[in-house]
């Protein structure tokens, strides 16, 4: 029986009378998976806990079958990249690295090499000497990212990673975290910036209020939200004529026709009806229709739904 990436029971965390994480029952088999939540949910309480710098008030934590609380053991398979400024100004991105590295494990010899391989892979070659008081935001979110690597961790936990990047350096990061995530490596990412999950994963732990919301696939989790009326938006050349028939179909809500005619907008409680009728009315009507869209079935609509 192979043991989960991380198990929480009754996990809770909490500051004076401030609640950071409140009786937090989560499992994750492993993989990337990304964790969401509005600010003040508790994901950087957890996120905490997971890197091991602060220990539950109550509840038990085991990730990569460890306690990770001052365990220096689980720290050498954790890469961690916090969203706070974390270097040291009067070191280059080489000697910043280089010196994580060694605390380690590595060797003095390994750790540089294993330090520049570390840069180059998330596109600091051609700043390896440079002072890293000097770098722009996305430059000091590359060179975290490198230290969190530099041992080749099995687990990777990144706290904000996109924050400060141009959409050249998000896309980038994007496709090294899909990268890692293919050569076995689990990851776990925080962010705000929800379409970027989305382009990394489905598997998504949603926090809110320092309790867990929901967990799973973004598509199985928008499938239980039975309390709202699945959108979506097609074109044909006889809107109001395909407007008609959808009306007619059982878990229908509204159905609106745009001002240029060729705009058809649909709510629908039943959207199974929809795709097995849709075909019908194509045949039997002939209107014309150009595209159909699912409009709420994306992450950004997903996390509106369950925080609303």
């Amino acid at each position: 029986m192979s043991v989960p990436l991380l198990e929480a029971r009754g996990l809770s965390r909490w500051y004076g009378p401030v609640v950071g994480l409140n009786d937090l029952d989560l499992t994750v088999e492993g993989g990337i998976v990304g964790l969401l939540g509005p600010n003040g949910a508790g994901k950087s309480t957890l996120l905490k806990l997971i890197a091991g710098e602060i220990r539950p008030s109550r509840g038990s934590l085991r990730v990569l079958g460890h306690e990770p609380f001052a365990n220096r053991d689980y720290f050498r398979l954790l890469g961690f990249s916090p969203q706070q400024d974390a270097l040291y100004d009067e070191l280059t991105a080489r000697e910043f690295v280089e010196f994580l590295a060694r605390l380690s494990g590595l060797r003095p010899r390994t750790a540089r090499i294993e330090a520049e391989r570390a840069l180059a892979r998330v596109g600091m070659s051609d700043a390896l000497d440079r002072p890293t008081r000097g770098f722009s935001k996305g430059m000091r979110q590359r060179t975290k990212l490198a230290a969190a690597l530099v041992h080749q961790p099995r687990l990777l936990v990144v706290d904000e990673p996109l924050t400060g990047l141009d959409p050249l350096g998000r896309r980038e990061l994007v496709a090294l975290i899909q990268e890692l995530g293919a050569e076995g490596v689990h990851i776990l990412i925080s962010s705000h910036v929800l379409h970027e999950i989305e382009s990394v994963t489905e598997n998504i732990v949603l926090l809110h209020r320092s309790r867990l919301l929901a967990q799973g696939r973004v598509a199985e989790i928008r499938a239980l939200l039975n309390r709202y009326p699945h959108r979506y938006e097609l074109r044909a050349r006889s809107a109001r004529l395909l407007a008609g028939a959808l009306l007619s179909l059982p878990g229908t809500h509204s159905v609106r026709v745009s001002r240029d005619e060729g705009g058809l907008s649909l709510e629908t409680f039943q959207p199974a009806e929809l795709e097995r009728e849709l075909p019908r009315f194509l045949a039997e009507l002939r209107p014309g229709l150009e595209s159909i869209e699912g409009t709420d079935v994306g992450l950004d609509a997903v996390f509106d739904y369950l925080v609303s």
